[in-house]
Parts: structure tokens; sequence; C-alpha cells
């Protein structure tokens, strides 16, 4: 065993998560092995809210598109905008995004490289084994490295997961499919490079949502749902068609599984810890990932970091911790908001009437962008609570 590498860490999946990881760990003084299987581009509307600009130095070149309202569609058809007064949500496209990530790893010290993890082992001296197979090597061959510490930030079908974490496995999915296309001109179409539009309608999503959301020069036209059965593509067809973009060239089309709630458990104890979607770290409701991966890949790197430190395993699970502190309030609630305003075309309706309230906006927008609930204006809450009881009961147009 004297002939394989070492490393402090390895971290397996090169997605925001474990880029972000490898990153901070590297500037940290570590050694780490950044494994990446290349080519994956996962399905994303590409959002990234102010607050990870700033948070993760964000450049501005990396932003293809900048945002600066919402179009929510009913059932009916009916449209309801949502401005943004004053800001914009970064639009990023994933491919050069992540490999972005990646390259500023490499820069901070990480050693990178392109292969399919396999395994999990363990040496005779206790430390894990990763093994996996190079790119374009033949079939059979494997290569094994130490590791100190193993982050899994494979995917929500993380193998990493399955294979260290008790629980990894039982996390359910929606399953998100999304075409890339070119963008038409704006106006053409009614379409806006500067707006997403969302659509609440269960034709194209029975308990999620599909959406249109520019980048630049192309556009994700896309839709996401856990019911087994859903015609994903067919969805994605149809939402083209009635909006006039089935003429737009596909460039691609990618799908993927989305966790709907964090695991109960993130590390196993020992020297494994997950982050990003491994960690089911995606916001409920929206489908947001892109920010809560980079922020759990760097709360992962300090746990990581602290459980190297010091020789106490129990330092793994400060990520969780970390994170559903800073968050957990927020994805219970828009937990809450998914299963029951999602859960049919009547309730949907009425929640895309409440977004037309300048209250329901206003904090809207204010939490999304600096991710916190806003607790400085109480009457505006009660206001909304009021305004949601009324459009329940049927008391208020939706």
């Amino acid at each position: 065993m004297a002939a394989v590498e070492t490393f402090d860490t390895v971290v397996v999946g090169g997605g925001p998560a474990g880029a972000t990881a490898a990153t901070d760990l590297a500037r940290r003084g570590r050694s780490v092995l950044l494994l990446d299987k290349a080519g994956r581009i996962k399905p994303c509307g590409g959002a990234i809210p102010p607050v990870a600009i700033r948070q993760f130095e964000i450049p501005d070149h990396m932003l293809v598109a900048k945002i600066t309202g919402a179009r929510m569609i009913a059932p009916s058809a009916r449209q309801v905008d949502m401005p943004i007064d004053g800001g914009f949500v970064g639009m990023v496209d994933r491919g050069p995004f992540d490999e972005w990530l990646r390259e500023r790893a490499e820069a901070a010290g990480a050693t990178r490289r392109a292969g399919t993890f396999e395994r999990l082992g363990r040496d005779d001296s206790g430390l894990s084994l990763v093994h996996y197979r190079p790119r374009d090597a033949a079939a059979g061959t494997s290569v094994s490295v130490r590791a100190r510490t193993v982050i899994g930030a494979d995917g929500a079908i993380s193998q990493v997961g399955r294979q260290a974490v008790p629980g990894a496995d039982q996390v359910p999915h929606v399953f998100a499919y999304h075409e890339i296309v070119e963008s038409p001109a704006s106006g053409v179409a009614d379409f806006d490079p500067a707006r997403c539009d969302v659509y609440y309608q269960g034709p194209l999503s029975p308990d999620f949502y599909a959406w249109i959301f520019p980048h630049g020069a192309t556009t994700s036209i896309g839709t996401g749902s856990m019911r087994k059965g859903f015609a994903l593509r067919e969805a994605v067809a149809q939402l083209r068609r009635t909006t006039g973009l089935d003429a737009c060239a596909t460039i691609r089309h990618e799908g993927a599984p989305i966790p709907l709630h964090p695991l109960k458990r993130w590390d196993n104890g020992r020297d494994v810890l997950l982050a990003g979607d491994a960690a089911g770290v995606v916001a409920p409701a929206s489908g947001e990932g892109i920010f809560y991966a980079l922020t759990g890949g760097r709360l992962a790197a300090e746990a990581v970091d602290e459980a190297l430190a010091t020789g106490d395993a129990r330092a793994l699970a400060l990520a969780r911790k970390r994170f559903m502190k800073a968050h957990g309030r927020v994805f219970f609630i828009l937990g809450l908001l998914q299963r029951f305003w999602y859960r049919s075309d009547w309730t949907r309706e009425r929640f895309v009437g409440m977004c037309r309230d300048p209250d329901v906006q206003r904090l809207t927008w204010q939490a999304y962008m600096n991710k916190e609930l806003v607790r400085a204006k109480p009457a505006a809450h009660v206001r909304i609570f009021f305004k949601d009881i009324a459009s329940l009961c049927g008391l208020a147009h939706p």
C-alpha cells in the first residue's frame, strides 16, 4: 500500500458543492483530490441570488443573464408579474459555471482528475480507499487512492452516500427534465430575456412547476414531478408549443433527480460526509439548489478541516447542524408551501393569485435574495396571514 497516493480529503463530484469544498480545503492547506465524472451537466434553472454572488465571489462574467422579474402563470393561464425592486438575480449556464468552479479548486491547490467513482473500501490501517475508473480507461480498469476523509458530492442518488451513510437511499425525489434551446429575440413569442416564467399548471406538472428561464444566448425550458409515469418530455414539448418556443433550435437536453428534503444524517460518524444534492439540500417548492450546494460545500469543508485538525470524527456532524441552524426553518416553511399549494390546480390558482399582493412580492424577493426569513415587518406578515386564510376559505378572489 506504500505506493498508493494518500490525500487528506477525496471529494467525489465536481459540482458547486464538491468544487467549493475542494477549494476551501485546499486554501486551508489540505491535500485534496477532486474526482469528477467529466461531461455531466445537471438540469438546472441556473439562478444565483445576490447573496451567493457576494459570499462565493462569483465574477460578473459568469452571469449569462440578469433577471429583473418573474411571471407566474396560473392553471387558468392568468399571469401575475413579480418585478424585483432595484435588484436582479444572476443566471448561469451550469456547464461553464461548474467548470469554472473546478478550475478555481485546482488553482487553489486541489488535485483534479476525471473519473467515475466505483466504491469505498479500507486499507489495513483503517483509512478509506476510494476506487475509481479513470476517464477513457479500459473497462475493468480501477485506480485506488487513500483518503483520511471523503466528501460525497456526487448528486441526489449518491453512490458514496448509499455505500457509507445510513438512510442516504431513502429520500424521495422530484425528477427534473429540461431542454436548452437557442433564445429567441426579445419580444418574440412573448419572450423576455430578463424575466423568468413559472407555470403552475397540472398538465405541465401535477405536483411541482414548469419553467422558462433565460440564459442569455440560450434558454432553459423544463419541468419536474415526483409522480411516476408523468411524461416530462411531452410536458416540455407542450410548453414549447403553447409559448411558440418550439421553433427554437434545441442545443441539448438533460434529466436528473432532485431531492425533496435534507437527509437526517450527512456523515458516517467516522470519515465520510455528504454535501449538496447528496445531502438533500435543495429548497422545497422552488427546487433551488446552487446557493445551498455552495453553502453545503463550504460547511462540509469547515467540518472536515476541524475533524482532521482534532482527530475527532464528531466534528463531521457540524456541517448538517450549522446548515439546518441557518436554513432549516426556511426549508420547513417551503416544504409546507409545496405540500399544500401544489396539490391541485384549485390551490395553485389561489397561490398565483396571492402573488399579486405587494406584501407577498416584497417579502418573497427579500427572503430569496438574502436567503433568510424577513422578520422586520410584522405588520406585513399579519396582512399576508389573513389574506391566506381568506383565499383558502374562498372569501377572496384568487
